[in-house]
């Protein structure tokens, strides 16, 4: 009874700290090699390896095999990664995050705290191509890399403009329902982030899916109700407002079609603008008066040239240098438009 009793209480023990244990093996090619273990929060983050989402780095034995364990998992299911850096040598390690390496190898698995999961060394000598997990939801997103791999050959041997809108209604469909009958909205997460990518051919078709398929606001009653505090389903709750608003604008296309008439009456109405206040301007400068513009010793010197006084003589009665006289006449010259003395006395 009392060994019983210790039984019990050890296995409550071990149910308590939850001890994950994520074990496979590598060729071994890449035995000794750096083994890393990611968490992918951000489902945009999902097509490639990110630094900063290594959470464990372990090194193969010479065997090639590995094992990540510990008790530092979410209780709750996350998209993980385990990837082989294929690119690192001894004096770049991690320099290659931000590029693409060819040579890496990685796999994406749904886990929590508590699970138990084997990646075997296929005969091919293929890592991380095949999962055993006691989760029954780690290798789904196996299976939907599967679904894309159909999809792309369906679209290789149909490629009219025809056959691509009836395939774009029933693959969207085939990964929806998919995510609907595996009750895991991470799943749903990873072929969204696939099919709403603004960069990939789907994303027209889906803008046209969000308007009247009500699965996007089904999914994001899952995501609340499953995952309620968890950053990605609040990712999804804003990515899906924003595209929302955008579509529901008033008067889209009405907007869309008079857009261009209203940018050439645009257009039309700066150049008559143009025109008119080239025109007012020049109408102002026929009528302005010569006169106006002289300064008051333009005016005396003019009156003095009138009076047929020399220049010397206009300089000694201003009490002003011969070259200032000059200059004053230059001025007046310029002014009034004419080009000797003759004519500035008969404008006077």
């Amino acid at each position: 009874m009392k060994q019983m009793l210790l039984l019990v209480f050890f296995g409550n023990l071990v149910l308590l700290n939850a001890q994950y244990q994520f074990t496979g093996e590598v060729a071994q090619e890449n035995a000794n090699q750096s083994i890393y273990l990611s968490l992918i929060e951000n489902y945009r983050k999902s097509s490639r390896v990110y630094s900063d989402q290594i959470i464990k780095e372990i090194k193969a034995d010479a065997n090639g095999r590995f094992t990540f364990e510990g008790d530092n998992l979410s209780t709750k299911n996350r998209i993980y990664r385990i990837h082989i850096d294929g690119c690192i040598d001894s004096n770049t390690e991690g320099s290659h995050f931000l590029r693409d390496c060819n040579n890496t190898q990685s796999v994406l698995f749904i886990a929590k705290k508590g699970d138990t999961i084997t990646f075997p060394l296929l005969q091919n000598n293929q890592a991380l191509c095949e999962i055993a997990s006691t989760n029954s939801k780690s290798g789904l997103l196996l299976e939907i890399n599967t679904l894309k791999e159909e999809m792309i050959l369906d679209f290789m041997e149909y490629s009219s403009e025809a056959s691509r809108s009836l395939n774009f209604e029933k693959w969207f469909a085939t990964f929806q329902e998919f995510g609907e009958q595996n009750k895991e909205p991470l799943v749903d997460l990873y072929f969204y982030d696939f099919l709403s990518d603004r960069s990939s051919e789907t994303h027209s078709f889906y803008l046209k899916d969000i308007e009247n398929n009500p699965y996007y606001e089904e999914l994001k009653s899952r995501l609340s109700k499953k995952y309620p505090d968890a950053s990605f389903t609040s990712q999804y709750e804003n990515e899906i407002g924003a595209d929302q608003i955008v579509l529901n604008q008033p008067n889209k296309k009405s907007r869309s079609f008079f857009w261009p008439y209203l940018l050439w009456g645009g257009v039309l109405f700066l150049i008559i603008q143009v025109f008119y206040f080239n025109f007012k301007r020049r109408e102002r400068g026929k009528k302005k008066n010569p006169f106006d513009t002289l300064t008051s010793q333009e005016r005396t010197i003019m009156i003095k040239i009138s009076e047929g006084k020399s220049n010397k003589e206009i300089a000694t009665e201003l009490f002003i240098s011969l070259s200032t006289v000059k200059t004053h006449i230059n001025n007046l010259y310029k002014k009034l438009e004419v080009s000797s003395r003759e004519e500035i006395k008969s404008l006077f």
